[in-house]
């Protein structure tokens, strides 16, 4: 009586269920997405959730193919591409300019540093009337916003990327006689580059972010704008389907990073590169 029955799994069925999810590749990760979905479908169907607080999926798709069929969505989504795209390639640049000097330079480091991460700390929002004071309610001032947003991550990881460098790794290019564009290809490029790209991923994530209090400046286009008017209509659908959107081109936009990413680190043999 006292003796406890167990059940045992045979782990010939454990490999083969972690081995089918090893041939997945990429899909694996629609697994969740996909059931979460299904849930708040049901859960919408049988009257648990409350339609005109959180529409059942099938509504918010719907929304999407009536906006893409009158034409307004792909102007929306082309206005907020263009405005992320701008605003990353300028935040990008004097990020790398400015990252690298500080990185790179001790004088630079202590004249510039002190300022720009006291810059970083300023909230979002508040760049909003300083930008529309000076460069009005029109795209420069929405593009200016989103730089903003993207260059603190670059700049303090290629700084950061610098700053650990090993120094044993300099000491040996400095005996091999290196130049200093030398010593920056060969030793800083390889050694900075991944925390580069993880500082451009963060970037381009709060670019995305940016964009949405970019559109508030007078915007009368984009994700952002789509957002804030179902928000102001009373049409929740409108709204979710822009938070769709935006989290779709969003995981767009950053895979795209990531695999490029493997093209310049195929060097690296590292944990998750095995796994």
């Amino acid at each position: 009586m006292g003796q406890k029955l167990a059940i045992a799994i045979p782990s010939s069925s454990k490999g083969n269920f972690w081995q089918f999810l090893s041939r997945l590749g990429w899909a694996k990760g629609l697994i969740l997405p996909v059931f979460l979905l299904i849930l708040w479908e049901g859960l919408s169907r049988l009257g648990l959730v409350a339609p005109n607080l959180l529409p059942a999926p099938s509504t918010v798709l719907t929304t999407i193919w009536e906006l893409g069929a009158t034409g307004d969505l792909w102007q929306h989504i082309g206005i907020t591409l263009y405005r992320v795209f701008v605003g990353f390639l300028i935040g990008t640049f004097f990020a790398t300019i400015l990252g690298g000097l500080t990185g790179y330079s001790r004088l630079i480091h202590d004249l510039l540093d002190p300022l720009l991460q006291s810059l970083r700390n300023i909230p979002s929002l508040a760049w909003v009337p300083l930008f529309i004071l000076w460069m009005g309610i029109h795209e420069p001032s929405k593009i200016a916003l989103i730089a903003v947003g993207v260059f603190f991550p670059i700049y303090l990881n290629l700084m950061s990327g610098i700053h650990d460098v090993d120094r044993k790794l300099v000491e040996v290019g400095k005996i091999y006689r290196l130049s200093g564009w030398q010593l920056v290809r060969r030793v800083f490029l390889p050694a900075t580059l991944p925390a580069y790209i993880v500082g451009l991923r963060s970037g381009l994530g709060l670019g995305w972010m940016f964009v949405v209090a970019a559109e508030l400046m007078g915007a009368s286009q984009g994700l952002g704008f789509l957002l804030i008017d179902g928000q102001t209509t009373g049409r929740p659908a409108i709204t979710l389907a822009s938070i769709l959107l935006f989290a779709i081109f969003g995981k767009a936009t950053d895979s795209a990073i990531g695999f490029a990413s493997r093209w310049f680190l195929h060097w690296q043999d590292v944990y998750a590169s095995k796994h």
